[in-house]
């Protein structure tokens, strides 16, 4: 298949948006906050966790069109009303927001570890994502983050450290869910993170500055 032009792949990313900007207006017109899985996949996870937070509203993003069609099977299957699964890239979503609606927590399960140093720049997690995702939650929101590939959790950790908008915490895992990748690892690390207040990133960096002097 030849690749579009630059042209129409512009073309086509503004028809995206604009789409998604008409969805998520809809779905969000009566929440001001909700709970965002991405990567959900086939959905087990945030499907357990929509059935077991029935006053939180739950948003899953993937973009294997496969993995959606069996999520949202399981969603009417189960009758959860309080969940909805969308096609959409990460970046997109976030900047598709509708202005009054923040992000109470975010989940990522398992993404893609991109293993080869010349592919780690197709990495979920960099600091602009952070940066991004921050401005679109609450203060003091929480980060979720789990997979079974060590170099990875370690990358995510040096990125949460060296941002000024999370901090990594100690806190017990909020929810248990056994997912398709899950089951498949041997084992696997978690690291929750939580959004800093605009008031504390001075703190975050003199601190930061002081362990390395």
């Amino acid at each position: 298949m030849r690749p579009c032009c630059p042209e129409v792949a512009a073309k086509h990313t503004r028809e995206r948006l604009v789409n998604l900007r008409a969805l998520l207006s809809e779905l969000l017109a009566d929440y001001q906050e909700f709970t965002l899985e991405i990567g959900c996949g086939n959905g087990h996870f945030l499907s357990a966790y929509a059935q077991a937070h029935p006053d939180k509203y739950c948003i899953g993003i993937d973009l294997l069109g496969g993995r959606l069609e069996r999520a949202n099977k399981k969603r009417k299957r189960l009758e959860i009303s309080n969940l909805h699964f969308i096609k959409a890239d990460a970046e997109e979503f976030l900047e598709s927001l509708p202005e009054h609606v923040r992000i109470a927590e975010t989940f990522i399960l398992f993404p893609d570890p991109w293993p080869k140093r010349r592919h780690h720049k197709h990495r979920l997690i960099q600091e602009k994502f952070l940066e991004d995702i921050a401005h679109k939650s609450l203060a003091e929101s929480h980060l979720y983050f789990r997979s079974d590939y060590t170099p990875y959790v370690e990358w995510v950790a040096n990125h949460i450290e060296t941002c000024k908008e999370w901090t990594l915490i100690e806190s017990p895992w909020p929810f248990e869910q056994s997912t398709l990748f899950q089951e498949r690892a041997e084992s696997h690390k978690s690291l929750i993170s939580k959004r800093l207040n605009p008031e504390k990133h001075q703190d975050k960096h003199t601190l930061s500055n002081q362990a390395n002097a």
